[in-house]
């Protein structure tokens, strides 16, 4: 039976020659991923782990420790990896958001299954991995034994044709499907197409991370030429990508025309239907600016901001926070400049953690505050105050509205 490329990894880890919507299958999960949250509240250390080297543990959403059962929480995963030997333990220093550090360090790849605590793990689709959140007892389970099981569903494909305009990013890209389609629940989707090659590993990056937000099951981009090269540069592990048969079944094929595309901007609440073009949106002044998280604090996503920022000032009243999302790009960010584009234009660095975009520490927006945000979600109180609204948009956007103070199309502003 012809398969997408998620039932072809599922029935490859289940040991089945084909796999069907509606089946459930058990599999072999090739590495699951514990963020600090999980040691926190209710962590009882196990008895045995199914292997080590499948687990990693990444400091991420709270780190520095801002409380105490933070730090509580960061020593008992110290424990743990030493206990356990657990090799990837990516402690203070070598920190940042999971969906990050994973990419960085190649433990998303192609043709495997990734799992985490974490609801946007689907970030690791984009180097065709079939990547998933799930509830922390299930990702103890899988810990413990190594396998799970899943339930298949139908896909839904994507075609890409055309070239993607440099001024238009995978933010973009991803708001333009969500509010033209909308929700995705009980579905997984598939990116391909002939204009894939022009979208890079980054904004592939952000698309598949936002999947969470129209409740796919799974995101998951073909592995082609742009996805190797890129993964040459951070692993040297063997990998067999999955391939969409040519006669596969879909839910759905609908085509994307890049060239078409412009900056868009999610209004405050959801970003499924509920995002239009940047010509569209209503004037609105702002008070806080945010460009950071799993899906835009990459490296590209500092250097848009710093190019953008370099030689200009951050608008009176506006508040400008922008978080790395890794050590790694910090650091990075931080040889080429970035950083110091960006806090002399009067915005503030902050460490690489989650942040601000769950509305933990670094960044929390107050009652009646506009906040023009480059994260994953715009849900009230999602940032802080529930009587606060956030719009949210690519970082080109976010950087020139910071500028100007208001919600301003970052085509103007672009050099």
């Amino acid at each position: 039976m012809p398969m997408t490329m998620i039932d072809k990894i599922l029935a490859r880890s289940a040991g089945v020659d084909e796999v069907r919507v509606g089946d459930t299958v058990v599999v072999d999960v090739d590495m699951t991923v514990l963020i600090d949250l999980q040691f926190s509240t209710g962590w009882v250390e196990p008895l045995k782990v199914a292997d080590p080297s499948k687990i990693a543990v990444v400091m991420d959403h709270a780190v520095p420790a801002p409380s105490v059962q933070d730090a509580v929480g960061g020593g008992r995963a110290r424990v743990f990896a030493r206990n356990f030997g657990i090799d990837k333990f990516y402690d203070v220093g070598q920190h940042g958001i999971c969906h990050q550090v994973i990419a960085e360090n190649g433990l998303a790849l192609p043709g495997q299954i990734l799992a985490c605590t974490d609801s946007h793990t689907c970030a690791g689709g984009a180097y065709n991995n079939a990547a998933r959140g799930l509830g922390p007892a299930e990702v103890y389970s899988i810990m413990c034994t190594g396998k799970t099981w899943f339930t298949i569903s139908p896909t839904i494909r994507y075609e890409f044709i055309g070239t993607k305009p440099d001024q238009v990013s995978g933010k973009d890209i991803f708001l333009h499907i969500a509010a033209l389609y909308g929700d995705a629940t009980n579905h997984n989707i598939e990116y391909g197409g002939p204009g894939l090659g022009t979208i890079p590993m980054n904004d592939r990056r952000t698309i598949a991370t936002q999947g969470a937000e129209i409740s796919a099951d799974f995101s998951i981009f073909e592995a082609d030429a742009l996805c190797h090269q890129y993964l040459s540069t951070v692993t040297t592990s063997p990998y067999t990508p999955a391939h969409a048969d040519e006669d596969a079944q879909y839910a759905d094929v609908r085509t994307i025309a890049l060239d078409s595309l412009v900056p868009y901007v999610a209004r405050p609440g959801t970003v499924s239907r509920n995002a239009v073009p940047i010509t569209d949106i209503e004037d609105r002044a702002i008070d806080q600016c945010f460009i950071g998280s799993c899906a835009n604090g990459q490296l590209d996503d500092l250097r848009i901001a710093a190019e953008t920022l370099r030689g200009r000032r951050v608008a009176d009243g506006v508040r400008l926070i922008v978080t790395p999302a890794s050590q790694s790009v910090y650091r990075d960010a931080m040889r080429l400049g970035y950083l110091q584009d960006i806090a002399d234009a009067g915005g503030v660095v902050t460490n690489s953690t989650c942040g601000a975009c769950f509305g933990y520490h670094m960044g929390l927006v107050g009652p009646g505050e506009v906040c023009l945000t480059a994260s994953t979600r715009n849900f009230r109180g999602r940032m802080g105050s529930t009587e606060a609204e956030i719009y949210m948009a690519s970082p080109a956007t976010v950087a020139a509205s910071a500028i100007a103070g208001r919600i301003t199309d970052p085509r103007k502003a672009l050099r």
